[in-house]
Order: C-alpha cells, then structure tokens, then sequence
C-alpha cells in the first residue's frame, strides 16, 4: 500500500510572512502540531510546528511586560523559525518507507509532495493506524494466536491450512523473521470464526508450539 491511501489530504497550511501570532492561533484552533509552510503556488518551503512555536515563547524568567512580549511576537514571523528543506514523500511512496523515514528522521509526519505542491500529510499516527489495521487488531470477535513454526519451505503454508481447515477464516498473517533463531520463526495470526480449542488441538497434536492465545 501507498502514503496516498492513508495520508490525510485536508491540510492547513502557513506562509512565510504569516505572523507567530496567527498560526499559533491557527494550530490551536484546528488542533494541528505541524504546519506546511508554501509559496503563493503551494509550492513546499518549510515546515512550522510546535517546537519553532516555542522558540517564539519569552522564557517563564522574562522581566517584560505582557504587553511588550505580545509586541515582540506580533513582529515575528513563520519564515524567520520554519525549518527550510523539509522531509517529504511523494504519493506513491510505500507506507513501510514513509514509516522508516520518519524513524530515522525522528519528524512527526512527512508533508506529501506531488509536482512540487503539497497534496497531503502523512503522520506517524496514520502509519501506527495502518500497522494496527493490518494485524487486525481492531477486529471485534476475532481470535489471536503466535504459534512457533519450523522454518522450512511449505511449513507455513501447512500451519495456515489447519486453521482454515478448521472452519476459521485468516484475517491477518505477521511473521517477522529473526536472526536469533534461524531453524524457527513465530506467526501471528488473527481469525474470525472456527472452534478455536479444537483448532488449538489439531495444531498440538501436530507438534506445533503454542506461545499465546487471545479470543476477543
């Protein structure tokens, strides 16, 4: 799957020469942590979120007024804080990618660019949603299993065939490998329907290893 099919596409933005004043009340208002910043052409410039915000907070020890810091900060603009150059992602970019981006950038979302213009913005709640979505742990009256599986060709495909043969139909399959243990790997699987003790009995009396088990 792609950034375009989880991305959010209704995205406020700023400009270069909106006052701090005015996005602060913009990012507040719209409940919003980060901000595009674009040209007169939504064309991508920087990025303003609430760290540049707070760099345009006076410190909690300021001996000026209120008056004079609400002076001060009328005077600042976004341009003068954004962080130019921003990390982006094309639509098309696979949401596995955008999640590693964001990982290693260690950003909070990655602005979607198509042709120079923002079309979009990807966060790392969307990317936790989507990772949530294709476990299947958001299904109701579904029932979780990690079963330890030898790993050998055609292995799994057998362990998924007791299940289905047990009248369950697979929600979601994860089996990440590691290096830790070369000769085994751990599925977790998530199915609707079927007897779930008897399917754990089939796959007992074949040998395989139960680790945990979730009916909800």
């Amino acid at each position: 799957m792609y950034v375009e099919q989880i991305m959010s596409r209704e995205v406020d933005t700023a400009t270069e020469d909106m006052k701090i004043s005015h996005v602060s009340r913009l990012m507040k208002e719209k409940g919003r942590r980060y901000l595009p910043v674009v040209d007169k052409d939504q064309r991508l410039i920087g990025m303003f979120g609430r760290k540049q915000l707070l760099q345009a907070e006076p410190s909690a020890i300021t001996t000026l007024s209120v008056g004079e810091v609400n002076y001060l900060t009328s005077k600042v603009t976004v341009g003068q804080l954004m962080k130019r150059d921003p990390l982006s992602c094309p639509p098309g970019t696979l949401i596995e990618t955008a999640g590693k981006m964001i990982r290693e950038a260690k950003v909070a979302c990655l602005p979607v660019v198509k042709d120079g213009r923002v079309v979009g913005i990807v966060s790392e709640t969307d990317i936790l949603d989507f990772f949530l979505d294709i476990t299947g742990s958001t299904l109701p009256h579904s029932t979780r299993i990690a079963v330890r599986v030898p790993h050998r060709v055609r292995e799994l495909a057998n362990f998924l065939n007791v299940i289905s043969d047990g009248g369950a139909r697979i929600a979601s399959v994860v089996s990440p490998l590691a290096e830790s243990e070369k000769n085994q790997r751990i599925v977790i699987v998530r199915y609707l329907e079927g007897d779930h003790d008897a399917i754990n009995s089939k796959l007992q009396t074949l040998g395989y290893e139960l680790v945990t088990e979730d009916a909800s």
